[in-house]
């Protein structure tokens, strides 16, 4: 449920009272350096950034959309998203297959909240779904044609590339790469 919330943002779609309450009192320029570290400086400069009361915080250019951090969960997960990721999200969050075209592109250089590789619908740990408590920071790769994923390593903890959640409609791969510093 946690990141279901998450990636309403995104997508424009009604985030409850609770969570639009939360940011009100922020900082603007915390909550904007906070979704902007997300990303590369080259990317992020010019991208959209909203809070979590699905507000536009300063418009972009690009046609990225970047989201600050929750506070109030687990690790740092701010994240940076194109237009396919946002349609991957759209329809995880509503359980249908996603209808992106070509390659979807996301970052999350501050890392993940705690998630499940193998079940994109899994919200707590629970025996098989190898839950990945510690978000490592990286690059995700949706791609609509997703014969190039087989062969690919499903293994977090391989050293390099992985796919996620194989063998669903939202498959994806994850690239590790280090923590954005500002």
């Amino acid at each position: 449920m946690r990141r279901t919330l998450l990636f309403l943002l995104p997508l424009g779609l009604a985030v409850p009272g609770a969570l639009r309450a939360q940011s009100d009192g922020a900082d603007r320029a915390a909550l904007i350096r906070s979704a902007l570290s997300a990303a590369p400086p080259s990317l992020a400069e010019r991208a959209t950034v909203v809070d979590h009361g699905d507000r536009v915080l300063r418009e972009g250019t690009n046609g990225w959309v970047c989201i600050p951090d929750m506070p109030d969960l687990p690790n740092d997960s701010p994240m940076c998203l194109d237009a396919p990721w946002r349609e991957v999200i759209s329809a995880w969050m509503n359980k249908r297959p996603p209808k992106a075209a070509g390659l979807g592109i996301g970052y999350m250089l501050q890392g993940d909240l705690p998630v499940s590789n193998i079940d994109p619908f899994a919200t707590k740990p629970a025996p098989g779904n190898q839950w990945l408590q510690e978000g490592v920071p990286h690059i995700m790769l949706f791609l609509a044609d997703q014969s190039p994923l087989e062969g690919m390593s499903t293994d977090p903890k391989n050293g390099g590339p992985w796919v996620m959640w194989k063998g669903t409609p939202y498959a994806h791969v994850m690239i590790p790469t280090v923590r954005r510093t500002n």
